[in-house]
Formats: structure tokens, sequence, C-alpha cells
């Protein structure tokens, strides 16, 4: 009659230490993740989509919901029909994503970049979190310890983390809020997070769909599980069919091909014509399905690992997470089997949550030996996370090419920042500027903003302009051009556009430092600026000689 207090008294103070550990792997998730970011962004690594996001918000905030200029240069109308972008774009012709306004509110307190990147490591933090107390709904304290630390080491979390802001980065939260309410029978709580999945963006409905499923499958909660299917499906459809091409073409004439055109004739494809090809031709679905085999095989791994392969053989987590997988399977491009880009995200909480449910009914399982494979598991997949430099995090670690080799050091780095900042300072927040990819975070708190070499855009007088200012970090592509045709092509293409703007003095040279040069509408060069830059500009075709 004794050992009944006792029990009780060891598993709540077995509770007790997983919820420390756990608080304190969540704080040192955050801290490094934080960190890390942080440093990127300061040290001019955050690249374009952060200024998309940034000037979303900020335009959100003037009331000009969703329009942004840098999303424009992205649209169908300038890649395809050469039109010019404009500042009164809405982005939900791209992406419809409601569910941002709901970090309005923070982002109004603190009108930054940096309030976003802060924003995505939080939210990430915070899903680790309720995926522990999901955990706990099911698992004893030593195994929900395990599953949490595989949350936070995995490769699919890390990397998207660590990149430019993303509407994905609500995905996990959202989702493991919604299994934790299915769990609890919080059923109002259960469709909120249903409705604010969908509004994340418009295939966020493919998870949810896999949730539903999984419903009707484990024939748990059938009824409710048909109406998750329906309400998914039915929304994706009649958004991206009707409601998204009122804003633009872009998903019919731009998104829909570059994903999914294999499945399509024509220039343009809806999402129900992609279905019907899929379903018309099951060879060619079989095919994009496994191919390429070697990708697609290291990419499973990649997922797998953290959760020391458990994912593999849980029928929990094919159900849920075997739709937003196909999807990714399905498509083409490199970015779709890239772990640590921000797609990985939305296969995570399916794979979480079923090998939840498969370590339920074997916990007997869990020995001291499983453990520590689970452990050297979860050490792998940080250890290919740090080597694999996602987003050039840890590039002042680890070099972006050895052969030839290219490796910029922090000290090389943040003296570059430096010189660069007063040029910077010289571009007032009112005026329309056009700056290389790293350098338009910074400024993208603004109305009118393009990425060089585009110089014109429509301005809210749907009038054709030329911006007042642009600004290019030639030394950041000098670095890289060796081993990346992309940055050679750009950094000629700049040299090119900076001569033409300069003889026809369209545009002046009024600062030079460090290989960065800064550009102004209508002024005269300043004579010191500009021998700086033909300076530069010799050493340029300097290097080209003696690498050819």
């Amino acid at each position: 009659m004794q050992k009944k207090p006792q029990v009780t008294s060891k598993l709540k103070l077995e509770a007790g230490s997983a919820t420390s550990t756990v608080l304190l792997l969540a704080g040192l998730f955050f801290f490094l993740c934080l960190l890390f970011t942080l440093h990127r962004y300061y040290s001019f690594y955050a690249s374009f989509d952060q200024g998309i996001f940034n000037q979303v918000f900020w335009n959100n905030l003037h009331g000009r919901f969703f329009q942004s200029s840098l999303s424009s240069s992205l649209s169908t109308n300038v890649v395809h029909a050469g039109e010019v972008a404009t500042v009164y774009y809405h982005r939900l012709g791209q992406h419809f994503t409601p569910a941002l306004l709901l970090w309005l509110p923070i982002y109004a307190l603190f009108p930054s970049p940096v309030t976003l990147t802060v924003l995505q490591v939080t939210l990430i933090t915070a899903a680790g979190l309720v995926l522990y107390v999901l955990a706990r709904q099911y698992l004893q304290p030593p195994l929900t310890v395990m599953i949490t630390a595989s949350f936070y080491g995995a490769n699919a979390v890390i990397g998207p983390t660590l990149s430019n802001f993303h509407d994905i980065s609500q995905i996990p939260l959202f989702v493991f809020t919604l299994l934790l309410a299915m769990e609890k029978r919080w059923w109002w709580l259960f469709w909120l997070m249903a409705v604010l999945i969908l509004a994340v963006r418009e295939d966020a409905g493919v998870g949810l769909f896999g949730v539903g499923v999984y419903m009707i499958l484990s024939k748990r909660f059938p009824r409710a599980g048909f109406g998750v299917c329906v309400l998914s499906f039915g929304y994706m459809l009649a958004l991206t069919n009707l409601i998204m091409p009122l804003f633009s073409k872009d998903i019919s004439q731009r998104f829909m091909l570059e994903r999914f055109g294999q499945y399509a004739d024509g220039e343009e494809a809806s999402t129900l014509e992609i279905i019907w090809g899929m379903i018309s031709n099951p060879l060619r679905l079989i095919v994009e399905l496994v191919t390429p085999i070697d990708r697609t095989i290291k990419y499973l791994l990649g997922h797998w690992l953290p959760l020391a392969f458990v994912p593999a053989v849980a029928p929990g987590s094919w159900m849920i997470a075997g739709f937003p997988l196909l999807k990714l399977l399905l498509g083409k491009g490199e970015s779709v089997l890239a772990i640590t880009i921000r797609y990985a995200l939305t296969v995570v909480p399916g794979l979480f949550y079923g090998s939840i449910l498969w370590w339920s009914q074997r916990q007997q399982k869990f020995k001291p030996s499983l453990r520590r494979f689970w452990v050297v598991c979860i050490c792998l997949s940080l250890f290919f996370t740090f080597t694999s430099n996602p987003n050039r995090t840890f590039y002042f670690l680890i070099p972006d090419s050895v052969k030839p080799w290219i490796y910029v050091s922090l000290p090389q780095q943040w003296q570059h920042v430096a010189q660069m900042r007063p040029l910077l300072a010289q571009i007032p927040s009112n005026t329309s500027v056009s700056a290389t990819t790293y350098l338009v975070p910074h400024l993208s708190s603004r109305r009118e903003i393009l990425r060089l070499p585009a110089l014109e855009l429509g301005n809210d007088a749907k009038e054709v302009i030329k911006v007042d200012y642009a600004i290019a970090d030639l030394w950041q592509l000098q670095k890289y051009q060796v081993a990346f045709k992309s940055d050679r092509r750009l950094l000629k293409d700049l040299v090119t556009l900076i001569d033409q703007l300069t003889n026809n003095r369209e545009y002046g040279i009024i600062g030079f430092q460090d290989g960065v040069i800064l550009l102004k509408k209508a002024a005269s060069s300043d004579t010191q600026a500009t021998a700086a830059w033909l300076k530069f500009r010799q050493q340029l075709q300097l290097s080209k000689q003696s690498a050819t």
C-alpha cells in the first residue's frame, strides 16, 4: 500500500526533471539560433526574401496591405512580360498569406527586419515546447525529452530557422497545437488552428489534409477528419483558382509551371489542370516521385536521422507527413529537396507526431543502448547541419568553396560592413532605391525599392520613374565570382551598367568605399569617389585578365 505514493512521487520527479531539461534545450536552441541569425543579418548575409517580407510588413503597417515592389519584381508580368515592377503590386497573387497579420502588432512596436528574425526563432522554439506537451500525452518523461531534443537537433528545423524570415515558420507551431487540441478534445482550438494553418499560405492545406486522412484511417475521429479533408482541399482549390487570380496571374503562369510544369502543356496551368495532368499520366507521376533517386533517398534519411529512423516505419508519420512530402517529391527544382530550406518544415510535424504514436506502443523498447544510438543520431544530424552551412550562416567558419578557395573571415567581413554603413546612411528613408541582394533587407523599410540591375518602377501615381539612388556591393560579388557563375555574370552586368549611367551623366557617383558604390540620380560625381571607383574597376580588369 505504501508503494503507490512512492511511484507517484517518482513520476512527478521524472516529469519535473524532464520539463527542466526541455526548457534548457529550448533556451539553448533559442539563444544559439538567435545569435547566429542576428549575426547573419548584421553582417549583411541576410538576403532578398528578408527584404520582401520586411517590405510587406512595412506596407501592412502603413495600410497598404500585402503590397511590395520587391515581390512585383518577381511577378510574371515582370519576369515573363518584361513590364516594370510597381509599388502597388499585391503579393497575395503569388502567395496568399493573411496569417502574417497576426504578428503585425509586434512589428508595429519594433518596425525592423530584425523583428522578423526574432519572431521566426521564437515561433520555432515555441513549436518545440508544444511538441513536448503533445509527447507527454503518450510517452514517459525520458522519451518526451528525446523527442523534443530530436526536434531541436533536426537539420530540417535548424536550417530553415537560420534562413531569411519565411511564412512557413508558423507551420510547426500551428500544426502541433492543432494535434494537441485533437488529443485534448479541445475542438474550438482545433478548428481555430485549422483556419490559421490554411491562412499561412495557399499550399499549407496539403499538410492539414494529411491530418484529416490520419483522423479517418486511424478511426479515432472519422467525421471530423472528413471535414478537415473537405475544408483543406476545397479551400486550396477555391483559393488558387478563384481568389488568387484576382490579384495577379502568378499562380497559373509562374508558380504552377515552375514547380509542376512537367504535368501541363502550354504557358499557364491551374491547380486543377496540374492535378489532372498527374492523374492522367501515372507513369510520369511514378518517375517524378522517385527521381532523382540519390537525392530522394538522401532527403528522406535527413528527415529520419534525428528521430533514429523511426518515421520510416511509423504509419502515422506516413499518413500525415506523406502528403506534404508527396508535394515536394513530385515537384521540380533544386529547392524542393533541400533539407535546410523552408519547405522541409512542412514535413516535420507529421514525422514527429507519427513517431510519438509509434513509441507509445513500444515504450518498453527504450533501453539504454537504444538511447545511446538515438543520441548519436541527433549528434550526426547536428554535424550535418553545421557542415552544410545553411544559408551561409557559418560563412566565417566554413569556406564557400575549396577549389577555388573562397573564405571570408569574421574581421574581414565586419571591417567591410563598417565601411559600407556610412554609404547606406546617405540614402534617405523616403526616397527610392535599387540595391544588390544583401543590401536589400537593410533598405527595405520603404515604399520604393528594387534589386539591381533594375532601376525603373511604377510609383503610386502610376508613373514609371527611375530610382533616386542605386547602391551595389561589388566587393562581395568580387569575392564570390571566382567560383559562382551567377555572381560573375552579375558583377559584369553591374560594371557595364555603372559605366553607362555615369558616362551619360544620368547618375553621379557620390560615394565609394571598399568596393561599395553609391549612385544618385542627376547628381554630379564626387571626384574622390570616382577616382576610387576607377581604381577598383581597373583591379577587376586585372583580375579578369590574370584569371584567363
